[in-house]
C-alpha cells in the first residue's frame, strides 16, 4: 500500500472517528411526555400538558426556583413594591436575546414594549390579538386580573409599573405563573403585517432556554438550545418530547433508554422500578387534589342532600387502595395539610350506604336514576388511572340506585366540555400553580356572580366569595389562615365537590440524568438539566 494512500485511510478513518466523537457529544434528552399540546402560548391554556410543552421557549419577570416554590427574579432583576401595595415598579434585565424563527430576525433586545403587549393582549379588546387563536385567557381572567389591574405603564424602555385597583397578596406568585410569560411584541407585528398573526400561537418565539424547531401532533416536539440564553447556555443541546399518552409505554421507552425522563406512571410500574439500577426514582407529596364534581345546575345535584347521598356512597379508601396503591391519602380538603390555612377540623364522609339512600328519599328522588360520570383520559399527578377510578365509582354508586354511565374524551375536549358546563359529575384535580392557598380556592370561586372558568360545580355562594376576596385583600397570614379554614367548612357543608386524595408525586429518569427536580407545582422544566 502506498505511503499517499496510507495517509489517505488514516485521514479518513480519523475524519470518521471525529464524526461520531461528535455525535456523542451531542447531549440530546427525550422527555416521555402524556400529551399534544393544544398551542404554545400558555396564556390561551390551563393543562398541564400545554404548560410543559411551552414552557422550554419562555420566561416570566419573575420565576419559581426549580424544585421549590421559591419565587427569583427573571426577566425582571428586581422590583420595588409602594407601601399600600398597589404599586409594584419592575425593572428589567438589560441584554436579554429573543430567538429567531423562519424569516423572523429580532432586530432588538427584550424590553418593556414586550411586558405591555404581553399583558396587554389578554386585557385589552383593541389588543389586535385579543382574539386571535380564540382569546380565552381563562388564568389571567380566573385570577381576577381585568378588575385587579389598574394600570401597566412603561416608564422607560427597562422600567414597567403596574397599579393595582386594592391589594392583592397573591399577586406576585401569580405572576410567576405561565399566563404571565412573556412574548416577543416585534414577532407579533412581524406576523401580523404577513397576515399569518395565527402562527404566533402555533410557531413561538420567546427568551427561554431552548429555542422551537418543530411540532408533529400526537408524536414529538423538537428544540434546540439557546446559545445566548442570558441564564447561561443550557447544559443539554437537544430537547424532545415524545408525546407517550400511555403510562405503560413510557415506562417501557424508559427502560429501553427511549427517553431518559417519564411521569405520571402507573403505581405498578413506579414499584417494580425502585430495584432497577438503570433507573432513579424522584418523589415529592404532592401538592395537589383529586376531586369529583357535582354540577348544582343539573337536577337532582341542585339538591344539598342529594349530593350528601353520592359522597356517603362512596368507599373513599377503597378507591385511593385501588388506585394509588400506596401513592395517595385521603383528602378531605382541598388543600394538603401542609399549606397555609388547612382546617385539621373539617371530618371526612363516611362511607354509608344505608344513610346515603335515606338521603335520596329525603330528597324526594326516586331510584334508579341515570347519570354521566366523566372520568379522565390522561393520566395526572393527582389521578393516574381515571377509567379505572371511574368503575371503581360506578360499583359504588350502583348500589344506592345511581346508574352510572362512563364517559370520557380526548384530553382538550374533555377539558372545553367542562368549561361549557356539560358534565354533571366529573373527575378533576388540581395542582397548585404557585404555593399560594388561593391558587387553590379560587376555582370555586365567582366573579360578578358567574362561576369562574374552572368551577366545573357551577357553584355560587355568597359566604364562600366574600371570604375569598377578603383573603386576597389581606397580608396577614393568620387572618389568611381563619378565612381559608371557614372556606374549607362551607364547602364541606354544601358539597359542591367531593375531596378524593391527595398524592405522593413520582417522576423517573434514567440513572445517567443529572439535576431534573421534582417540582410541587407540577411543573416539567429541563434548563438545569444535564446528561453523564
Amino acid at each position: 500500500m502506498s505511503k499517499l494512500l496510507k495517509t489517505g485511510l488514516l485521514a479518513a478513518g480519523f475524519a470518521a472517528l471525529l464524526s461520531t466523537t461528535a455525535m456523542a457529544a451531542t447531549k440530546t434528552l427525550v422527555y416521555c411526555s402524556e400529551g399534544s399540546p393544544e398551542n404554545f402560548t400558555p396564556s390561551l391554556n390551563t393543562t398541564g400538558t400545554t404548560l410543559d410543552a411551552a414552557r422550554p421557549v419562555y420566561n416570566q419577570l419573575v420565576e419559581f426556583e426549580p424544585g421549590t416554590t421559591t419565587l427569583r427574579p427573571g426577566l425582571a432583576e428586581k422590583w420595588d413594591v409602594s407601601k399600600d401595595g398597589t404599586e409594584i415598579t419592575f425593572h428589567l434585565r438589560k441584554g436579554v436575546k429573543f430567538h429567531s424563527w423562519k424569516g423572523f430576525k429580532p432586530s432588538r433586545d427584550f424590553n418593556a414594549d414586550d411586558v405591555l403587549f404581553s399583558f396587554n393582549r389578554q386585557w385589552k379588546d383593541n389588543n389586535p390579538y385579543h382574539k386571535v387563536s380564540g382569546g380565552a385567557y381563562d388564568y389571567f381572567n380566573d385570577m381576577d386580573m381585568p378588575s385587579l389591574l389598574k394600570s401597566i405603564d412603561k416608564v422607560d424602555d427597562y422600567t414597567v409599573k403596574m397599579t393595582l385597583n386594592k391589594p392583592n397578596a397573591p399577586f406576585m406568585a401569580n405572576l410567576g405563573m405561565d399566563f404571565a410569560t412573556i412574548h416577543s411584541a416585534e414577532y407579533a407585528d412581524y406576523l401580523l403585517k404577513a397576515g399569518t398573526p395565527e402562527k404566533f400561537d402555533q410557531e413561538p418565539v420567546g427568551t427561554g432556554p431552548f429555542q422551537f424547531v418543530a411540532y408533529q401532533k400526537d408524536a414529538v416536539i423538537r428544540y434546540k438550545a439557546f446559545a445566548q440564553y442570558w441564564h447561561g447556555k443550557p447544559k443539554l443541546d437537544q430537547l424532545v418530547f415524545a408525546i407517550t399518552p400511555d403510562a405503560s409505554a413510557r415506562y417501557a421507552k424508559l427502560q429501553k433508554n427511549e427517553c431518559q425522563i417519564a411521569n405520571y406512571l402507573n403505581p405498578p410500574d413506579v414499584k417494580s422500578a425502585k430495584g432497577n439500577k438503570e433507573l432513579k426514582l424522584l418523589s415529592l407529596e404532592g401538592m395537589n387534589d383529586m376531586y369529583l364534581s357535582f354540577n348544582v345546575t343539573k337536577p337532582p345535584f341542585d339538591k344539598k342532600e342529594v349530593r350528601q347521598a353520592m359522597a356517603s356512597a362512596i368507599n373513599k379508601k377503597a378507591l385511593v387502595d385501588g388506585v394509588y396503591e400506596g401513592s395517595g391519602s385521603l383528602s378531605t380538603t382541598l388543600i394538603p395539610s401542609f399549606m397555609l390555612g388547612f382546617n385539621d377540623k373539617v371530618p371526612d364522609y363516611t362511607y354509608d350506604v344505608d344513610k346515603a339512600k335515606k338521603l335520596l328519599a329525603d330528597a324526594g328522588v326516586k331510584t334508579p336514576i341515570e347519570v354521566d360520570l366523566w372520568y379522565m383520559p390522561v393520566s395526572r399527578p393527582y389521578n393516574p388511572n381515571g377509567k379505572r377510578m371511574g368503575e371503581l365509582l360506578q360499583a359504588d354508586l350502583a348500589k344506592i340506585g345511581v346508574n352510572a354511565k362512563l364517559v370520557t374524551y380526548e384530553w382538550g375536549d374533555y377539558r372545553k366540555r367542562l368549561q361549557n358546563g356539560e358534565a354533571t359529575v366529573p373527575q378533576m384535580g388540581w395542582t397548585g400553580d404557585n404555593g399560594d392557598p388561593d391558587n387553590f380556592f379560587f376555582l370555586f370561586g365567582c366573579t360578578d356572580g358567574k362561576p369562574v372558568t374552572q368551577n366545573y360545580p357551577r357553584w355560587c355562594n355568597k359566604d364562600y366569595n366574600e371570604r375569598l376576596e377578603k383573603a386576597r385583600a389581606s397580608f396577614d397570614k393568620a387572618e389568611r389562615t381563619k378565612l381559608y379554614q371557614e372556606m374549607q367548612q362551607i364547602t364541606y357543608d354544601e358539597v359542591p365537590y367531593l375531596n378524593i386524595a391527595h398524592s405522593v408525586v413520582f417522576n423517573l429518569t434514567r440513572a445517567n440524568v443529572e439535576g431534573y427536580k421534582v417540582s410541587p407545582l407540577g411543573r416539567a422544566e429541563f434548563h438545569e438539566t444535564d446528561l453523564k
